[in-house]
């Protein structure tokens, strides 16, 4: 019953982590669009992609018990594929400067973490050193991509504009954190357990931020709306004007 529920809810933390990975394309899809990552930062999908990186590791069994992570391995491996995707597409369309930042903070992720392959590979001889080595470097990662959104919540702060903290990956990251501390509770993994203890709170504020603010991007959106409008009818009765100018002289 006990192994039952665990992978029911690990399927399911998996289908939540699924929507969390996802909910950035259409992000992606407005910067492919627009042909610029305007204010978006690169920041939260480095970290993520470090993230995705160790706990894959973790699961493997090289580093745990034959494949009794196998939901961790599975989600996290497809993980990987996204946020390299994402990272390529702020790199295309970023500038100059934006590239370099992101040349920054990728480089120390593909460090970090093949320095701790190579150490639980080359250090340690069994599985549990192994595992509370590499479960130790994914926690610290985990958290600090949990922490990493403060940076968009200071903007939607300062800004009062939710424009660059969509919803769905505030709600996604709070339900995903939530199915995977139980996931954690129920696998008596500390290590999957704490990092996730950080993440629902921080989902929370994510979300009561987005509710605050919300109607004044609306309301802005609305502003703007308007002004487009007038100003199409302005160019139009403008270009009558000419018209009938240019027929008067003819």
């Amino acid at each position: 019953m006990g192994d039952t529920l665990r992978l029911a809810v690990g399927v399911m933390g998996n289908a939540a982590s699924l929507l969390l990975f996802s909910a950035p394309i259409l992000t992606f899809c407005r910067v492919i669009r627009k042909k610029s990552t305007e204010e978006f930062s690169c920041v939260p999908y480095t970290i993520a992609l470090l993230n995705c990186l160790l706990y894959t590791w973790y699961g493997l069994p090289v580093i745990s018990y034959r494949w009794e992570k196998f939901p961790v391995v599975t989600i996290n491996g497809l993980g990987i594929l996204f946020e390299l995707s994402f990272i390529l597409i702020y790199l295309w369309f970023s500038s100059a400067k934006g590239k370099m930042k992101v040349a920054i903070t990728v480089i120390p992720v593909i460090l970090v973490f093949c320095i701790t392959a190579a150490i639980s590979l080359f250090s340690f001889h069994d599985h549990h050193h192994r595992k509370i080595f590499v479960g130790s470097v994914a926690l610290v990662a985990s958290v600090v991509m949990y922490g990493s959104p403060l940076v968009v919540v200071k903007q939607v702060i300062k800004t009062k504009s939710v424009e660059y903290m969509p919803f769905n990956l505030s709600f996604f990251s709070f339900l995903s954190s939530s199915l995977w501390m139980v996931y954690g509770l129920l696998s008596h993994d500390p290590f999957l357990t704490f990092p996730n203890l950080v993440g629902i709170p921080l989902g929370i504020l994510q979300l009561v931020l987005y509710c605050k603010y919300r109607k004044r991007g609306i309301k802005e959106e609305s502003h703007k709306w308007d002004l487009e409008i007038r100003n199409e009818e302005k160019s139009k009765q403008l270009q009558l004007v000419i018209n009938d100018s240019n027929n008067d002289k003819s």
